[in-house]
């Protein structure tokens, strides 16, 4: 069977907007919740309070142990039970903030144990408090530590967004499915929307380096 190109190039315009009107501030709003949420988790993990740590570690464990998917489905379609019932948009956001937050937490509190102690009493010694030493010498030192392995959550969102076409969610994966689904072209599309992922990607690696080499300038060797 000959490939559709004159399809292909019809279709490139529709997918295009997918990405740019639901995909990309789909991943970066689940993204920027997901790490204030993460922070909050990944500081109640390292405090001293049993049961604050206990709750942060149980919802690291959830979040880790069960697969997106039914993270997604359990908002959208088990919440309705409940008496709580969301939008499509609203449900993704939701559904992939929470896995960020608790894949992200422990990036973050890895790289804030990275920190060496000295540097907290460092910060005590010019009459800092924990919460000032933590935000303005820790956090920093932190954030350079955690760039890679966060960038490379961000990524992994990105196509991890196309499980919200399952929730009806209007995307460009979801765009694929219906144009698929009109013209009977179904690996002609699904190949084309896996280029435009592996494009995106390819681009947001581009930045991830670009931001690991200037944030490399400011670290002793």
């Amino acid at each position: 069977m000959p490939f559709n190109w004159d399809l292909v190039w019809s279709s490139l315009g529709p997918l295009l907007v997918g990405a740019v009107a639901g995909t990309i501030p789909l991943a970066l709003s689940s993204f920027v919740l997901g790490l204030a949420l993460a922070l909050l988790v990944a500081l109640m993990r390292l405090g001293k309070n049993r049961l604050v740590s206990g709750v942060a570690r149980f919802y690291v464990s959830v979040i880790r142990g069960t697969p997106l998917l039914v993270q997604l489905f359990v908002i959208f379609y088990g919440l309705p039970s409940l008496g709580i019932r969301l939008d499509p948009w609203p449900s993704a956001i939701i559904a992939f903030s929470l896995n960020v937050g608790g894949y992200a937490a422990e990036v973050i509190r890895a790289a804030i144990l990275s920190v060496p102690k000295g540097q907290w009493e460092a910060g005590h010694t010019i009459g800092m408090s924990r919460g000032q030493a933590l935000v303005r010498i820790i956090l920093p030192q932190a954030a350079r530590v955690s760039v890679p392995p966060l960038s490379n959550t961000f990524i992994s969102l990105v196509k991890d967004t196309s499980l919200a076409s399952l929730i009806l969610v209007t995307e460009l994966f979801r765009n694929a499915q219906q144009i698929a689904a009109f013209s009977q072209e179904f690996m002609t599309l699904y190949l084309e929307a896996a280029l435009v992922y592996w494009l995106i990607c390819l681009v947001l690696s581009s930045g991830q380096s670009s931001l690991e080499k200037k944030l490399d300038r400011y670290v002793a060797h």
